[in-house]
């Protein structure tokens, strides 16, 4: 593996891949939110065409686009290339698609960075596009897996399987985190975000949607604007959350220690540094790299911490250099056990709340919470930050990015 020191990473390049925009759409509440009737293509192409438009260039620029995406049939592949042309794209923008889990959309804008940084393209487009509410009936488990795997001698094999919930209560048990612990760090994402949403933090980042409502007894569609994050609970209380049963018997994940169920949609334009200069365009902020770690499928959610770590070496940088993480919170055992294994502060773990309170449209997430980075260090004047999360079947996945 090559690696860098942390004044590599810090030298600007002409080489560089920058990041020239960064949006998502509000995240709604999967079967009952404002998205419940729209189709994940009809959240991705606004968020597309603001990416574009917020960047100062047309979309006949962008050579290729990379949609993360978990759930939707066929991958998203046709539906997604329909959104890329109806938003405006020509047809000379290629389209492809990514599952990785969780991290989808980060590993797609990791993608569209190695295709610049390899010379194969000067400008991309990365996101994700997820709606739970259609596409979570099978609950991501394969309803066909071949009796040899699931059969399997090998214990990592079988446990691919393992329902996520199931993952959280492993990790529980096994690295020590309470029940109370995880009630506790709920409500502080919650007040977090909540403070967060009526301060007006979020404005930059988000794209208002003009979403589709069906009446259910006439079937007749009207259209309403969703501007705000549905999931966040104001004057949540520990009191409010600690009374919620857990969802296994003897467990301790509930529905308010575990990322909502949501819908929503990101992108990100990116750019190589020579080209940006050359069209006169300022960049928000740089890729500096990624790294991808893997662990025992029955606690996925651990990943993250040797993801962060091996990022820390491939790029020779230190804990005490990154200003703020951003840390998918899949559920409040597992981001409790990481930032307690790799020594965090708190204070600069996801500043505006995470998934438990924003909610976790699974494809969308990874460039979710880069906007909300870039955000997050443009508000706090800082330059350095990381983007984490598990993915299923145990992965997980770290990006470094540097404030412009």
């Amino acid at each position: 593996m090559l690696r860098r020191s942390a004044k590599e990473v810090l030298t600007k390049s002409p080489n560089d891949v920058v990041i020239l925009s960064s949006v998502r759409s509000p995240i709604a509440r999967a079967f009952k939110g404002g998205f419940r009737d729209s189709y994940p293509e009809e959240l991705l192409m606004p968020v597309m065409q603001a990416a574009v438009q917020r960047a100062n260039i047309h979309p006949g620029q962008v050579n290729d686009a990379m949609i993360g995406n978990v759930l939707s049939e066929l991958g998203f592949a046709k539906t997604g290339r329909m959104a890329l042309n109806a938003a405006g794209f020509p047809n000379s923008t290629t389209f492809h698609t990514m599952n990785r889990q969780c991290s989808s959309s980060l590993q797609a804008l990791t993608h569209i960075s190695h295709a610049i940084l390899a010379g194969q393209i000067d400008v991309g487009l990365a996101g994700g596009a997820e709606s739970m509410t259609r596409n979570y009936s099978s609950r991501g488990v394969p309803v066909d897996v071949s009796p040899l795997l699931k059969e399997s001698p090998v214990k990592a094999a079988r446990d691919c399987l393992m329902p996520m919930l199931q993952t959280s209560e492993n990790v529980a048990l096994r690295y020590n985190v309470s029940r109370k612990d995880q009630d506790d760090y709920s409500v502080e994402s919650q007040l977090r975000a909540s403070t967060a949403q009526k301060s007006g933090a979020f404005s930059d980042e988000i794209v208002p949607i003009e979403a589709r409502r069906v009446n259910g007894e006439t079937q007749a569609e009207t259209w309403e604007t969703v501007k705000l994050d549905e999931g966040v609970r104001h004057g949540v209380t520990f009191e409010k959350l600690s009374s919620l049963k857990p969802v296994l018997e003897n467990g301790f994940s509930t529905a308010g220690n575990s990322s909502q169920i949501s819908d929503g949609a990101s992108a990100a334009i990116l750019a190589r540094r020579s080209w940006a200069d050359a069209h006169g365009l300022k960049p928000i902020a740089r890729f500096a790299g990624t790294q991808v770690a893997g662990c025992e499928p029955d606690e996925m959610g651990i990943a993250p911490v040797f993801a962060i770590q091996n990022l820390y070496q491939y790029l020779g940088i230190e804990k005490k250099d990154v200003d703020v993480f951003e840390l998918n919170e899949a559920f409040a055992s597992q981001t409790i056990h990481c930032v307690r294994e790799l020594g965090l502060d708190m204070a600069k773990v996801n500043p505006n709340g995470g998934a438990i309170a924003l909610g976790h449209p699974i494809g969308a997430t990874g460039t979710r919470q880069v906007a909300t980075l870039l955000s997050q260090l443009k508000n706090q004047g800082k330059e350095m930050g990381i983007v984490s999360m598990c993915a299923s079947t145990g992965m997980g996945v770290a990006s470094l990015f540097i404030r412009e």
